[in-house]
This record gives C-alpha cells, sequence and structure tokens, in this order.
C-alpha cells in the first residue's frame, strides 16, 4: 500500500532524521525548506537510496498562500491526500520579556503557531475529503510544560502548539484523524551545539539518563505515532527528554 507523508522544514537537524525514518519506514516524503536548496537536494537523494520518492518544495510555513499552494501540489505529486504530517518548522530568539522586540515576536509566532495551523488544517482538509484518517504530529519542547529564560516567544508558541494539539484532536478525531504532540528534551543539533561551550555536558547532568538526545531519539515516538500500533492514541504529548522535564527543582541533597 503506497505511503505519503509531508514534513515542514525537512532539511533541519531533526527534519532530516524524520523524513528518513518515514522514508525507511515505506513513506514517500514531501518536505519543505526555506533558503537551502542543496540540503534539500541532498535530503531527496537520501530518500531515494532508500528506495522512496522524495520531493522538496520551498515554502515559508506560515505564509497562507505557500502552505495551500505546497499542499495542493505535493497530493498532485503523490497522487492522494497524505496519510501523515509533520509540523516541524520552528524558530527562536534569545531575549528577556523586557527586551524581545514585537518583530521577533511576531515572526516566531509565524512559524511556530501560525505554521502549524495553518499545515493542519491544510492536511485536515485533505484527509476529511480522503476519508482515509490520518495522523498529524506536531513538535513541542519542554517549555510546553515550564518557562524557559530569555526565550518567552518561543515558550509561548510551544505552550500554543500543545493546547491547539487537543483541540485539532478533538476536532479530527471523528474523521479518524489522530493528533499529537512529540516534546523533545535537550536534542544535539547544529543549533543547539552554540548554546554552550559543552552542550552534551551541560544537560547530561541535569537529565535523569544522564545523556543528551539526537535526533534518532525522536524517530521510534514519530513512527510509533504514525502506526496502527497507536491508533487509539490522539490529543497526547510524547516526552522525550530523558526525564529531564519530569523532575522537580529539590532544595535537599539526595
Amino acid at each position: 500500500m503506497k505511503m505519503f507523508a509531508i514534513v515542514t522544514a525537512g532539511p533541519s537537524a531533526i527534519g532530516r532524521r524524520l523524513v528518513t525514518a518515514l522514508a525507511g519506514a515505506g513513506y514517500d516524503v514531501a518536505f519543505t525548506h526555506l533558503n537551502a536548496a542543496d540540503a534539500a537536494a541532498d535530503l531527496v537523494a537520501q530518500v531515494q537510496a532508500l528506495g522512496r520518492r522524495a520531493h522538496a518544495w520551498e515554502s515559508d510555513a506560515g505564509d497562507e498562500g505557500a502552505v495551500h499552494r505546497m499542499h495542493a501540489e505535493a497530493a498532485d505529486w503523490a497522487g492522494d491526500a497524505p496519510d501523515v504530517l509533520v509540523n516541524n518548522a520552528g524558530i527562536q530568539t534569545w531575549a528577556g520579556l523586557l527586551d524581545l522586540r514585537a518583530d521577533q515576536w511576531d515572526a516566531v509566532m509565524h512559524t511556530n503557531l501560525r505554521g502549524t495551523f495553518l499545515n493542519t488544517q491544510a492536511a485536515g482538509r485533505a484527509m476529511v475529503a480522503a476519508r482515509k484518517g490520518g495522523s498529524i504530529v506536531t513538535l513541542g519542547s519542554g517549555c510546553n510544560k515550564l518557562a524557559f529564560p530569555k526565550l518567552v516567544d518561543y515558550t509561548a508558541s510551544k505552550g500554543g502548539i500543545e493546547q491547539f494539539t487537543k483541540s485539532a484532536a478533538v476536532e479530527l478525531g471523528p474523521h479518524g484523524i489522530r493528533v499529537n504532540c512529540i516534546a523533545p528534551g535537550a536534542i544535539a543539533t547544529e543549533r543547539t551545539a552554540a548554546e554552550a561551550g559543552d552542550y552534551a555536558a551541560t544537560w547530561s547532568k541535569v537529565t535523569p539518563l544522564r545523556r543528551v538526545g539526537t535526533p534518532d531519539d525522536l524517530a521510534g515516538p514519530l513512527l510509533f505515532l504514525c502506526s496502527d500500533a497507536a491508533s487509539f492514541v490522539t490529543g497526547q504529548t510524547i516526552w522525550v527528554d530523558g526525564g529531564v522535564f519530569s523532575q522537580a527543582t529539590w532544595p535537599y541533597e539526595l
């Protein structure tokens, strides 16, 4: 049976692994990028090496017209509505509340929250019309649950994504469409490596499993949520964080 997935921000560090995981599980994959044509071409080649089809679209996740065009063209390319959508596109700024500019806030909300809404709406409409159900996965964060310093807009967007996930799950459930959120903890990528002199050591010491995650750690949860094994799972957040956001701040010695 032919299966088709759409992933936003495919060439990102996490996106690359999600795209190849889906391809390895038998999906043809359409994915988006912004100003990353070379990386997108490399990712298409990786998917083809796994024996699946891939196509890349340059598309801004928060641009309504671009999102509608991409979904329409992707459906034509695949010959069907998507079975899976992964809302992976996200950006962040580093600024405290009193220093954050309105344009920074708007940019983060545009990509993270508006992008998740627009792509979920587009894929949801196609899935409903096709009457075959589907799985939509959003990407959250530890700041779904906790306030992160100097990430005011990012924290607000990710908290919004978790609540949006629940709302979408309730509305789309009668159509057989499941909507769930994956919330990563400290994941070693090119971007996070710039956050600290030794990102892995910094986060490993406060993570109960005593290591940081990698994009590989997100592939299994994604494939579970897209599979029949999760056929009765919707509106949920799966924390892929090594336990770091389950532990309390504890003032006593253990």
